[in-house]
């Protein structure tokens, strides 16, 4: 039996390639904690997670004192056993953002160590359901983006194949919102997907209100509308309007999400790796989405989730964001509006080595080698 000998930590703060605002926020960083997991047979897995600029040091922290040296000593095959110990010993900090994404990072990392080491692609080894999936794209629909750039970027979406094109709103009027829609419904043909993300910017009264005025644009989906925690403001809203309610990015609990699929709350599960906890916990939610019929089309992460997403069977979208073009050698492969999940060993991430140390945040960079206590 192989056991977990080292476990390294890094931390790379990222600047989007584009300027991304939304209804409630602009963020202008990402930083990316990535961990690596060698074990006795010096074979290496890494996984990462994100945030959106702030927090960054407090899951480091949580992965270097608390949750790293637990890793060393341990078969790194028992992923299911490991991820509960983990999310035990941090107890008194779940459920919240801070520990799903240091849980993420690690998870990936063990995920990406067991597929190597068994030579499979992570969608074929965690289900294997599809080999591509419909992709849309969000970099050209943020919120301060003028119309005429807003429909421009739609039509070169469509020509360039995708199927979908993802716009913010929450302007301080409804009415702005309908007419930027409008303006690129009418320029992509009832043909091509228009999503929308509200970013929780919204009261249940405001919501309800803006989605019975978007009602003829055919909306693929209204996401986040509300705070994420109001599941009862989301049952009232899915039952006023016939466009679908999209959840999940802020979710950090399978029990989150199955409150809101037990409810009614919502009608597509958008579960986020980074955000849920990892892997592990997000095939859950995936599976349990499946039973309600509810499809998956996850936020962000588009290097990773695109192998979730064609791992099961519900898996709808792949959301077009580029986070990782920096760090790594291997790029998505996109062909006729839709993504395909990478075939090599491992969950589909080519590091580039070089690019990561040269970008890694010295104070963060720790190995760990002996477990604590």
């Amino acid at each position: 039996m192989t056991r977990i000998e080292k476990v390294e930590l890094r931390m790379v703060d990222l600047v989007p390639k584009v300027r991304r605002t939304d209804a409630i926020q602009s963020f202008v960083s990402q930083e990316t904690p990535i961990v690596t997991i060698t074990d006795s047979d010096g074979a290496t897995g890494t996984g990462y997670s994100y945030t959106i600029g702030t927090g960054g040091s407090s899951v480091m922290r949580l992965l270097a004192d608390h949750l790293a040296p637990r890793l060393i000593g341990r078969d790194a095959d028992m992923i299911e056993a490991i991820w509960h110990e983990l999310e035990f010993a941090t107890h008194a900090t779940t459920i919240g953002a801070i520990t799903a994404i240091a849980l993420a990072a690690i998870d990936s990392a063990l995920w990406d160590l067991r597929a190597r080491k068994q030579g499979l692609p992570l969608w074929k080894l965690a289900g294997g359901a599809k080999e591509k999936c419909p992709l849309y794209t969000t970099e050209g629909g943020w919120l301060h983006i003028e119309t005429e750039a807003l429909v421009d970027d739609a039509v070169q979406a469509k020509a360039q194949g995708f199927l979908g094109s993802k716009v913010k709103i929450g302007r301080p009027h409804g009415s702005e919102d309908h007419a930027r829609l409008s303006a690129v419904r009418a320029a992509v043909g009832d043909g091509y997907e228009i999503m929308t993300d509200c970013n929780q910017g919204f009261t249940v009264d405001e919501a309800i209100r803006r989605a019975d005025r978007l009602r003829d644009l055919d909306l693929a989906w209204i996401e986040e509308p509300l705070p994420a925690d109001d599941i009862d403001g989301h049952v009232r809203l899915s039952r006023s309007t016939a466009t679908p309610i999209a959840v999940g990015e802020s979710l950090y609990s399978i029990r989150h999400f199955r409150d809101y699929m037990q409810k009614g709350a919502c009608s597509i599960v958008q579960v986020d790796v980074g955000r849920i906890g990892g892997i592990t916990p997000w095939l859950k939610v995936a599976h349990a989405a499946e039973a309600f019929d509810i499809p998956v089309c996850p936020h962000f992460l588009m290097e990773l989730h695109v192998s979730l997403t064609c791992a099961v069977p519900n898996g709808k979208y792949v959301e077009y964001i580029p986070q990782l073009d920096e760090l790594t050698s291997s790029r998505m492969r996109i062909e006729n509006g839709h993504a395909y999940a990478p075939n090599d060993p491992g969950i589909g991430i080519d590091w580039d080595w070089d690019a990561v140390s040269g970008k890694s945040i010295p104070e963060f960079t720790t190995v760990i080698t002996r477990r604590e206590g």
